[in-house]
């Protein structure tokens, strides 16, 4: 076997520049906070999550208390910062914002929960991130609504009690697991987002071109959708990469034919794989037979940081049945080699290839 086959590409986007990408730029926020609902009737999809949440929300407001905190989970896009901020409107009141990374000593912490108001709902992203002095005394403040500060070092160091006003707490991860479990218990309601139907991308797609004052046909918007990996933040971007080709190529409509075309310029396929993506199933296949092969080995015949094959990549191959992670390492399914239009060896493997 030629491990330089010329049918693998020579170099693969970066996870940062990749229209798939699941994180958000400077561009996407941007055009993310134009495009935001601004309360759960405007919400699409999440409906377990939305319902729940609707009844937390009404019953505070009816108890004339502050809603209690919140715990969003889901892999990135799929609407935890924005349903953090919808929170807020139908509380009728203010959110600061800020991250796990950006806490990094006690001290921070203290700095932001001791310049809250009544009833300010602080949105903590990659709550996971934190440290563990910060998230320590994050557990009194949810609990007790009353922090510790410390003044001094050594034994001369004294605690002094610092009490709160009473608010509402949005935590949001990519990564539950790694929440310590007095963290998550102090959460009085938890909602796992999941990845968006097919049929709930379209109505975000619609929604978002009307926004953008973009004609779209029906086609065109579940051309879109079928392509957006199940995230409503990839429906947006692949919408405005679509909405730009249709401008400068056609007659400004997106039609069913202009968003193929469109997404073909973008290296985007029917089932919303991108070349990073395409490049991993093409040297599993063509290098490998299909596997099993390492993760090292693997992101070393695309060019790539295992990081980037492990964490970018192979959660969407998986959960589209391309690719499956064994003990014995990475196997491409049956279904891969159809999608590349490839024949598989004759061999027996995990699959009864």
């Amino acid at each position: 076997m030629n491990w330089d086959d010329e049918s693998v590409p020579a170099s693969t986007p970066s996870a940062g520049d990749r229209l798939v990408a699941t994180d958000a730029d400077g561009e996407d926020r941007a055009v993310e906070a134009a495009l935001r609902p601004k309360d759960l009737g405007e919400f699409v999809g999440q409906e377990r999550v939305r319902q729940q949440l609707d009844l937390v929300l009404k019953a505070a407001r009816a108890r004339g208390a502050t809603a209690d905190h919140v715990l969003l989970s889901g892999a990135p896009g799929l609407g935890k910062t924005t349903l953090s901020m919808i929170i807020a409107a139908e509380m009728g009141a203010p959110i600061r914002i800020t991250s796990g990374p950006a806490i990094q000593h006690a001290g921070d912490l203290a700095a932001i929960l001791s310049s809250l108001t009544e009833g300010e709902v602080l949105f903590l992203d990659e709550i996971h991130r934190m440290s563990r002095p910060a998230e320590e005394m994050l557990y009194m403040a949810m609990e007790d609504f009353r922090v510790d500060v410390i003044v001094g070092k050594g034994p001369g160091a004294t605690a002094i009690p610092l009490e709160l006003p009473p608010f509402t707490l949005v935590g949001a991860t990519t990564r539950a697991g790694l929440l310590p479990p007095p963290l998550r218990d102090r959460f009085g309601f938890t909602g796992h987002m999941e990845f968006y139907a097919p049929a709930e991308l379209q109505r975000v797609v619609h929604r978002s071109a009307r926004l953008l004052d973009v004609e779209i046909e029906e086609e065109g918007a579940g051309e879109i959708a079928g392509r957006s990996r199940g995230t409503p933040r990839i429906a947006n971007r692949l919408l405005r990469r679509v909405r730009d080709y249709a401008q400068v190529k056609a007659d400004g409509v997106i039609t069913r034919e202009i968003a193929e075309q469109a997404l073909e310029v973008y290296e985007v396929d029917a089932r919303g794989l991108d070349r990073l993506d395409r490049a991993v199933l093409t040297a599993l296949l063509t290098l490998f037979g299909g596997g099993p092969v390492g993760l090292s080995t693997l992101a070393v015949a695309v060019g790539e940081e295992r990081e980037t094959v492990e964490e970018v990549a192979e959660p969407f191959l998986v959960r589209e049945g391309l690719l499956a992670r064994t003990p014995r390492g990475r196997i491409a399914t049956p279904a891969a080699w159809a999608h590349l239009g490839l024949t598989p060896p004759q061999q027996q493997g995990l699959f009864g290839q």
